[in-house]
């Protein structure tokens, strides 16, 4: 982690999530210096179980936890958690592939110096054959990408020669008819590469048997089996051996299935992340089609932040550097032009804008044959997960010496001639007992000793967390949250602050111009173009027209015109259409000699223009009090230039009462400029900057935006759960403020001023400690570059902030990696955002946003109430079978019936308490601490109230329960009383896990009906406890029971929510028990060493 990471934190946790405390930092808010308390608070730094955060953790941290787990079965506790061994082999793969395309270029690179030496090409190039249907066959397509070999493309006659042997047009596109596209495919391949298959269900199977514990129960149920056989007969001598092998397989297939049934859902998630969208030009129209639609012929428009989906060649490109780092491993940026025209599928697009034409596809490509080479899927471990292998590791130590306990204490009674039988008989004689028959007893009493192991260790408590998760993914794709990270989801339930970006989060994203500024003339409508001189509307067109990201298309049957490229430009290119704009006539007759991308930092972009009579228009668009700096004339709506000092107030005051309205405020300018000035190299025409200064203003437009329906609702919702949200966009700060008032992020005008409301700029300049201070009480930052996004991030981390920030550009990246919890938007977001996201919101807004923090909060409530369940039966269990081992030399729960426990606590409750669905009640309370004590007050008192419970019942009935029962025979009341025990034991743990639902709320029914798979689970576990005891008697060693003894026993169960309730009335310590355990712990450590 980074010192950020370490330092930044208000808290920090304990050895096992058991013992977990929140502490305070070490800078104390009020000025008071650390004291003995605070010691007694601090925690062992070398607890491998304290990682409050998987993001960015270092190797040798994953590692020391997963040596420091109490383990039975690794490949299945391990499972979702990142194979460190599979990551470096993937990275020693990417370096191989990386050194092969390193290679290519170096030997192209001396190749092509060798052609300039000689001057003549001395490198034949294969001739051109043709592909089918095509006049470039497959082969010499990717030949000459994966060598990048420009002799081969110029004997293609360039790219507009290779377009046209691929049938395209580097204007239009392919026709991209269904006849069309499986000609190209059949001819060049799909853009898909081979996945690698996922695990099967006998996979999953062989996994699971993979469980020490189970292992050692087979070997020991085979050798019952055989002894068994060998001294009571075939007939009755094969059930104790053979019950306890089927129990066992029963256990692997449920834990199988369950598996399973997880990895699917992962497996559909994983391919929802790679079908990436993505713009491309078939027939004149710039559509949307998902990557794996992507032919070989294809037009695609490139913007920063773009992934390049396969090879190519450069069309057109105007700065355009691509980052590939990922393919080369050099993380220097790549200039691309027509002398270095290829593109490498992988790749981002750092800088600029472009257009290429797709030359090879999938496989045939070096990122397809990284992608089929490696495993993509190689788990990560969330940080609940590594606290609930500490818990299991700390309960399974303690199982494990309460098991060790019985079996010296059984062994020690049987040898010793302590222990009888049901018939009263000395079980062991010593000189007349038979070998076979010792042996016999200690596989039971050892058997009996394992299975307490099995019921101890909560193997399925960690896997828990993966359950909740896969399950919270899935329901969140309904609810437009595609999450990249497990974590996030977990980390969500924790955020104490959220950062939204304004546009397409907090608004519609539907822009449209309401207002517009021609000279000192407001135009009213703003479309009406009869009052503007012919010269004014020609520069507002020809300036719209050029200097654009955005495309119109005009279909020829005269239907609808369709319009293209992000909301802003889309509102201006539909205002100067009903201007009149002939978008074709001004892109055919007016040619782009250079091109300044928009930039987020700059808030503008700009163009060079050359016009048929080869005079020079620069062109540039953006925020309209930044581009209003640099203008110094403005012209007039008759198209005469005028000094624009004079009337700046006026023109400042328009976009003030502008943004007042919540409207967002574009200028247009201009400049003319010389021919001659202009360098006619290329190499110098990329490093050549627009001139930026004495523009001369044509025009300002005001865009509406209007705010989300139901987003005040959403703010509302997150700070009465205590979650503050912040709005951080690069708009005017009054544009900001008044959607900020609409939204409910601002309470009043009131609040409105400095430092609420504050400029990026003037953050910035502060100091980092200053900065610290002012970021707590910012609600609004307005006209803020992405650097200001990221200082913000860290400001409120180091002051113990759990921040969530939303991000959809490229510079936005930064800031999404460094936050807790980073979400890119899944319509606007560059792919170089979503990538550095853990979250993407699908639909961009930001009720979606709040879902998630809904969501993140139900899976910590979830695995609380799992742990509460599984905690209640194991403290139960152990200890009705320690006491009565050691006072009677007998267990009432034997093996099997341990076994059908460990199933209902383990696989079942897992699913039918770690699936059950958010509540309302959950955005009612505090964040959830990273830090605090997985198990609370509450859920101790919980704990002991029904496990008290269940061993006064069970013990009662099994010491007392001969005198109470009194059958015909001692051997029958002792069947019949073990057998009530089993039953009244597990109807405890069924009634029971409708109290888990409800660690705090009086009424554990709410809501119950409508979780089906809750109310199926319960259902099954009691029907099949029915079919055990009425008709599996022989496997499990019990006997029917009667109409009164059935009721009695489900009165036991029953009386289980009652004493919940009362249980509930009493009140418990708000200084976490664990807390005290610490103290009193540290006191006698002190004590010792004093």
């Amino acid at each position: 982690m980074t010192t950020t990471d370490t330092t930044s934190r208000g808290s920090t946790s304990s050895s096992n999530g058991l013992l977990t405390v929140t502490i305070a930092s070490s800078t104390h808010p009020h000025g008071l210096s650390a004291n003995e308390d605070d010691d007694d608070l601090l925690v062992d730094p070398d607890d491998p179980f304290n990682i409050t955060q998987t993001k960015n953790a270092p190797p040798q941290t994953l590692k020391r936890w997963r040596q420091a787990a109490f383990v039975l079965n690794a490949s299945r506790r391990f499972r979702y958690t990142l194979d460190l061994k599979k990551e470096e082999e993937k990275e020693q793969k990417k370096s191989m592939i990386r050194a092969h395309a390193l290679v290519i270029r170096a030997a192209l690179l001396f190749r092509l110096a060798g052609e300039r030496e000689l001057v003549t090409r001395s490198t034949s190039v294969a001739p051109t054959t043709a592909g089918g249907d095509y006049a470039v066959g497959l082969e010499q397509l990717v030949s000459m990408s994966k060598n990048q070999n420009i002799s081969a493309l110029q004997q293609y006659g360039g790219v507009k020669g290779l377009s046209d042997s691929l049938k395209s047009d580097l204007d239009k596109g392919i026709s991209g008819d269904d006849v069309d596209l499986s000609r190209r495919k059949n001819a060049f391949g799909t853009n898909t590469y081979p996945r690698k298959k996922g695990r099967s269900l006998w996979r999953f199977l062989w996994e699971a048997w993979q469980d020490l514990t189970l292992i050692i129960l087979i070997i020991a149920a085979a050798v019952s089996l055989v002894l068994g056989i060998k001294t009571e007969g075939l007939e009755e001598g094969w059930y104790d051996g053979g019950s306890i092998a089927f129990a066992v397989l029963l256990v692997i297939v449920v834990t199988a299935v369950s598996d399973y049934r997880q990895s699917l859902q992962f497996q559909n998630l994983n391919a929802e992340k790679q079908n990436i969208q993505l713009e491309a030009i078939r027939g004149g129209r710039t559509i949307k089609i998902s990557i794996f639609e992507i032919v070989v012929g294809d037009v695609l428009p490139l913007k920063i932040g773009d992934q390049v989906p396969a090879d190519g060649v450069l069309i057109t490109g105007h700065s355009l550097a691509i980052d590939e780092s990922s393919m080369t491993g050099e993380s220097k940026i790549v200039h691309k032009d027509q002398k270095a025209p290829f593109l490498m599928s992988g790749c981002k697009v750092a800088d600029g804008v472009g257009s290429m034409l797709v030359t090879s596809v999938g496989i045939n490509t070096e990122w397809g044959l990284l992608m089929a080479t490696i495993s993509e899927d190689t788990g990560e471990e969330t940080p609940l997960q590594v606290r609930l292998n500490g818990v299991a590791t700390f309960i399974g130590i303690v199982g494990l010496t309460v098991a060790a306990a019985v079996l010296v204490v059984l062994l020690g009674r049987y040898f010793s001639g302590n222990t009888k039988d049901l018939d009263g008989k000395v079980q062991f004689v010593a000189g007349e007992t038979s070998i076979s028959d010792a042996v016999d007893a200690s596989i039971k009493i050892f058997t009996i000793a394992v299975t307490i192991v099995v019921v101890a260790v909560p193997e399925g408590l960690p896997l828990a967390v993966t359950l909740t998760l896969a399950y919270s993914m899935r329901k969140m794709m309904a609810d437009k949250a595609l999450v990249r990270r497990l974590s996030a989801c977990e980390t969500m339930g924790s955020a104490t602050t959220i950062c939204s970006d304004k546009t397409g989060t907090l608004t519609l994203n539907q822009m449209t111009v309401v207002e517009a500024y021609v000279g000192r003339k407001k135009l009213n409508p703003p479309d009406d173009s009869s009052k503007l001189h012919s010269e004014v509307l020609s520069l507002i067109n020809e300036g719209i027209a050029q200097n654009t990201t955005g495309n119109i298309f005009v279909p020829k049957d005269g239907g609808e015109t369709e319009v293209s490229g992000s909301p802003t430009e889309k509102a201006i290119l539909s205002w100067a259409l009903k201007l009149g704009m002939n978008f074709e006539l001004i892109r055919s007759s007016t040619k782009i000699i250079h091109v300044f991308p928009f930039n987020s930092e700059k808030k503008r972009g700009g163009v060079a223009v050359k016009l048929e009579d080869s005079g020079v228009h620069i062109h540039w668009k953006g925020a309209a009090e930044i581009v209003l700096g640099t203008c110094t004339q403005y012209l007039d709506s008759d198209g005469h230039r005028q000094s624009i000092e004079e009337e700046k107030a006026f023109f400042k005051k328009a976009i003030d009462d502008m943004a007042a309205q919540s409207l967002r405020c574009v200028a247009i300018a201009y400049r003319s400029y010389e021919l001659d000035k202009i360098p006619s190299k290329e190499e110098d025409l990329d490093q050549w900057t627009l001139p930026e200064h004495e523009l001369v203003l044509v025009a300002i437009v005001g865009i509406k935006d209007p705010c989300r329906p139901g987003v005040k609702e959403a703010v509302r919702l997150c700070t009465e759960a205590g979650v503050k949200v912040r709005m951080v966009t690069g708009d005017n700060p009054q544009t900001a403020k008044a959607i900020a008032l609409e939204c409910g992020i601002l309470v009043s005008t009131e609040d409105a001023v400095e430092p609420n409301v504050i400029e990026g700029k003037t953050f910035r300049q502060f100091s980092e400690k200053e900065r610290e201070e002012v970021a707590k009480k910012i609600t609004v930052m307005g006209r803020s570059s992405p650097n200001d996004k990221l200082l913000l991030v860290q400001a409120l981390r180091k002051g113990g902030e759990v921040v969530a920030v939303t991000g959809d550009g490229t510079n936005d990246a930064p800031a999404l990696h460094e936050a807790d919890i980073g979400l890119s938007m899944g319509i606007q977001g560059t792919e170089v955002a979503k990538e550095s996201s853990d979250i993407i919101i699908l639909d961009d807004n930001f009720a979606s946003v709040v879902k998630v923090v809904r969501w993140g909060r139900s899976v910590y409530a979830n695995i609380q109430k799992f742990i509460q369940f599984q905690l209640t039966v194991n403290v139960a269990a152990l200890v009705i079978n320690v006491v009565a081992a050691v006072s009677a030399g007998e267990v009432p729960l034997n093996a099997v019936q341990l076994l059908w426990v460990n199933l209902i606590m383990d696989t079942l409750g897992a699913l039918a308490l770690a699936t059950e669905p958010p509540t309302d009640s959950l955005m009612h309370r505090s964040p959830v601490g990273r830090r605090e004590p997985l198990i609370t007050n509450i859920m101790w008192r919980n704990l002991f109230v029904q496990a008290l419970y269940q061993v006064i019942v069970l013990l009662v009935l099994n010491f007392g329960g001969e005198s109470i029962l009194r059958q015909d025979s001692r051997t029958h009341t002792l069947q019949v009383k073990n057998t009530l025990i089993f039953n009244a034991f597990v109807l405890c743990q069924i009634f029971n896990e409708f109290n888990a639902r409800k660690p705090e709320g009086m009424n554990v029914f709410k809501g119950v009906t409508k979780n089906r798979l809750f109310m199926g689970i319960v259902g099954m576990t009691f029907i099949l406890q029915i079919i055990i005891i009425e008709f599996l008697g022989k496997f499990t060693t019990t006997v029917r029971l009667n109409s009164m003894q059935w009721l009695a026993c489900l009165c036991i169960g029953l009386f289980s929510w009652p004493l919940a309730i009362l249980g509930k009335l009493i009140p418990v310590p708000k200084t976490p028990l664990s807390r005290c355990v610490l103290k009193v712990f540290r006191r006698l450590k002190k004590s010792r060493t004093a």
